[in-house]
């Protein structure tokens, strides 16, 4: 009788009535399925998913006559945001699905199930799913080392200890896993002044859309109890008396930046709900930090200013080889054949790079390429650089490019015949930038910098993004300019703004001290940029004035193909958004941000053969300040 019920109780999940041969193939809840035996704690197991999420968050599919069910377990990435969602090549609208299939009648005891990572509608580059699915069978792999459906029923009891008299059962809003640790900055004791706790609303700590992920955990909270976290991490008491709005603005910001809070993103959650809850959060404190780790070894990658925005291997020979085979290049033909400007952009930085006498010090990272034809060896390798044959192959890049409009297939057939090198010395320049970089409609660009070549530049992870995003509620922001030399941004897209004062990166003076230089002028910005450096001098800004009104009438006589390959002097400046806090210094209009973290870069503009900008931009101006907002309020914080 009890299977009767079970039987009728699934009936329900998964009819679409259209399709007969796929109903018979899987016996969707037919009347042989409920023939068959079904363990128990697989039921506990979806109740409890479907009691701390929804209903909808599991599905299941029995195969009529076989011993295995697929239970589709549905992962909510809406707390991405949307510009996140584009560099990952995800559609945060949409759950990632994570498909276990499970002995029906074993559960646990049964054979090690089998993983599949998708989305539904993203059929094309999903590669952020082969990176799930690697990591979610190298744990359920662990995990089979140890589990059973007896052990699982043991740690469950554990929960039924939790009561005592007195206490209550109360569900909070928890996603503080995703936080990866805050740096140690001047800035962040701040936090400790009472004269703050003001400043920061209860509600405005869901640390804006682009974090706002909020999974729904029961957990007791008797009187006094604390929160807890992992074994040997900090704890914050909440008392359980106080209504939630009554928490003090201390307690939520240790709560949310103690370095331990969350606890690492690899930290194993518990199986007091069951196996399916647990790598559901699992999945949930992975995702967000994805970028972190190396698409094939899962091991962390060392940067020397934080983590960037895009996935990516490391440089480990091993996993390089390993690359070419986990799918993660196919996206390579949909960029070159999409974003042939922003790839022509990566190519002439990659080239100054490479032609700079610094290149010793800002060619980083040297390429890693596999040789086509010997795939058991890398034809560049950063342990033996050897910059005569890159240069050689990114010649034949570079002229191919120039000449061929063909589609993505000819121009790759016109690389090989060329230099058997120079097309995957393309993709990796493509794949190893690890900033999120497109083209801005006319719609969208800031007229007042007078340059068509106007990009949405964006390098910071999630976590870094609602760090940023916290301070400037508590201290405010505004933008201003960052110049850079174009040999340097080879480097600065795939390992950020790095604070180079005092080191071998430095190449103008740090005469105002250690950090970042920014200006909200832009005429000094475009001094550190080398804009007049090369063919052209310096202009002054009477002749730049003087300019203004014929910045947009240059010819743009080339295809725009080959927009950036053939010209020898391009300038580049970025539009960031800094943190007003008081670790910002300002020395007049030169301003040097120590701390990386309140620094995110959001334009990136390009001019080209002895193209200059306007050199009376200020951007405290109240005029260029909507200008700003006007376009990034659409760009990055729209909802």
């Amino acid at each position: 009788m009890a299977m009767d019920i079970k039987g009728q109780f699934w009936a329900e999940d998964e009819s679409d009535g259209d399709n007969d041969s796929e109903e018979f193939l899987y016996g969707i809840q037919g009347s042989c399925a409920a023939d068959l035996y079904r363990h128990p704690q697989l039921d506990a197991d979806i109740e409890a998913v479907k009691d701390i999420y929804t209903d909808s968050a599991v599905s299941v599919r029995e195969y009529g006559t076989i011993d295995d069910v697929d239970i589709d377990l549905q992962i909510n990435i809406s707390f991405l945001d949307e510009e996140v969602a584009t560099a990952w090549k995800v559609i945060r609208t949409e759950p990632i699905v994570l498909r276990l299939r499970f002995s029906l009648s074993q559960y646990l005891d049964g054979p090690e199930p089998s993983v599949e990572v998708f989305q539904p509608s993203n059929k094309e580059g999903f590669s952020l799913g082969l990176q799930l699915k690697k990591i979610l069978s190298m744990f359920t792999s662990q995990q089979w080392k140890h589990l059973s459906n007896e052990f699982l029923k043991a740690q469950q009891e554990k929960r039924h200890s939790w009561f005592k008299a007195g206490g209550t059962i109360k569900k909070f809003r928890a996603g503080l896993s995703i936080f990866s640790p805050i740096p140690k900055s001047p800035s962040f004791p701040l936090i400790q002044d009472p004269g703050l706790k003001g400043k920061l609303a209860v509600p405005e700590l869901r640390v804006t859309r682009l974090m706002n992920r909020s999974i729904s955990c029961t957990v007791k909270n008797p009187k006094g109890e604390l929160f807890s976290y992992p074994p040997n991490s900090q704890t914050v008491a909440v008392p359980a008396a106080r209504p939630p709005a009554q928490i003090t603005t201390k307690q939520l910001i240790e709560l949310f930046f103690s370095s331990q809070a969350g606890g690492h993103c690899k930290n194993i959650p518990t199986l007091e709900y069951g196996f399916l809850v647990q790598i559901m959060k699992y999945s949930e404190q992975r995702i967000p930090t994805l970028n972190e780790y190396c698409v094939v070894c899962d091991e962390q990658h060392v940067f020397q200013n934080g983590s960037m925005l895009k996935p990516a291997v490391c440089t480990r020979e091993l996993c390089v080889f390993s690359f070419y085979t986990l799918g993660v290049m196919s996206g390579a033909a949909e960029e070159v054949a999409t974003g042939a400007e922003v790839v022509d952009l990566l190519v002439a930085m990659c080239r100054a790079a490479l032609e700079s006498p610094r290149k010793s010090i800002i060619f980083e990272p040297y390429p890693s390429v596999v040789d086509p034809n010997d795939p058991k060896t890398l034809a560049f390798n950063p342990k033996k650089k050897n910059y005569e044959r890159l240069q050689k192959a990114l010649d034949s890049v570079m002229s191919i490019r120039e000449m061929t409009q063909g589609s993505y297939l000819e121009i790759k057939k016109q690389m090989d015949k060329l230099d058997p090198l120079a097309h995957p010395l393309l993709q990796w320049i493509i794949s190893s930038n690890r900033s999120h970089i497109v083209k801005l409609p006319l719609s969208r660009q800031l007229k007042f910098m007078h340059t068509s070549h106007q990009f949405l530049l964006l390098s910071s992870p999630p976590a870094k993004e609602a760090r940023f995003r916290t301070a400037k509620k508590l201290y405010g922001s505004t933008f201003a300019f960052h110049g850079s030399h174009i040999e340097n941004w080879h480097s600065i897209l795939r390992n950020g703004l790095v604070n180079a004062s005092y080191t071998k990166l430095q190449l103008h003076g740090a005469a105002y001290g250690k950090g970042i230089y920014l200006s909200p002028i832009s005429s000094i910005s475009f001094g550190y940029s080398g804009m007049g450096k090369g063919q052209h001098r310096m202009p002054t800004k009477d002749e730049l004035v003087q300019r203004y009104n014929r910045m947009n009438t240059i010819p743009q006589s080339r295809p725009i193909q080959s927009r950036f390959l053939q010209s020898r002097n391009l300038n580049c400046i970025a539009l960031c958004e800094v943190i007003t806090s008081k670790d910002l210094q300002k020395h007049g209009n030169i301003w040097v941000c120590p701390v990386s973290d309140h620094v995110c870069t959001r334009f990136f503009f390009v001019y080209e053969d002895g193209q200059v900008g306007d050199a009376n931009i200020n951007t405290q101006e109240p005029k260029i300040q909507k200008e700003i907002m006007r376009v990034i309020g659409t760009q990055i914080y729209s909802s």
